[in-house]
């Protein structure tokens, strides 16, 4: 679970205040959301760039990103929601532009190993590394979004731009897919669907 989810509620009603304020012009208290959402957007621009240096020009630009474009912001989404839709563009632009396609994990575990000093603190992070190189970039997207920040259908299907039940179908494959190739990604997808949709 990530720093986000410790204290979600509460969090949610800090950061609409937050929001509100650089709405209104105080620059400064984007500082604040940088400080909140660093650490679980630099995790998801990681794990689909498979790059740390990469990961985190990516996460500098998706800031800046939601900086320029704060003030089109409402809530019909959660503002984490609306922040990963713009992490979910960029990540994908990046690996358009490097034509990496489905490959683009290749190097991972060595760049992994390498920098096995600073390993991501997460639930499953041996397995999840393991699973995601059997895995398309849908699939994976989907798979970090709701293991591992645990947002509902509806919140993946806006980040992603897809319906809910176009979401719902593609992360039953998924289980599936899980399942077949490895006991511990049922054991993953269980965690996350009792979190409930």
């Amino acid at each position: 679970m990530t720093v986000l989810h410790k204290s979600k509620e509460n969090l949610n009603l800090d950061i609409k205040s937050i929001v509100e304020q650089v709405q209104t012009g105080d620059i400064h208290a984007y500082t604040e959301i940088i400080r909140c959402f660093q650490k679980p957007i630099y995790i998801y621009c990681y794990y689909l760039l498979g790059n740390k240096e990469e990961a985190e020009d990516a996460s500098q630009d998706i800031f800046i990103k939601g900086l320029e474009n704060i003030s089109n912001f409402s809530y019909t989404v959660s503002f984490s929601a609306w922040l990963y839709k713009i992490a979910h563009h960029h990540c994908i632009d990046l690996i358009k532009k490097k034509n990496k396609g489905f490959k683009f994990w290749t190097g991972f575990k060595k760049d992994h190993a390498i920098n096995h000093t600073h390993r991501l603190e997460f639930e499953y992070d041996d397995i999840i590394h393991e699973l995601l190189e059997k895995l398309n970039v849908d699939e994976r997207r989907i798979l970090l979004l709701r293991s591992i920040e645990e947002y509902s259908f509806d919140e993946i299907a806006s980040i992603m731009e897809l319906k809910p039940t176009t979401v719902r179908k593609k992360y039953e494959r998924l289980r599936k897919k899980l399942m077949k190739e490895n006991k511990l990604g049922g054991d993953i997808y269980e965690h996350s669907f009792k979190t409930g949709g």
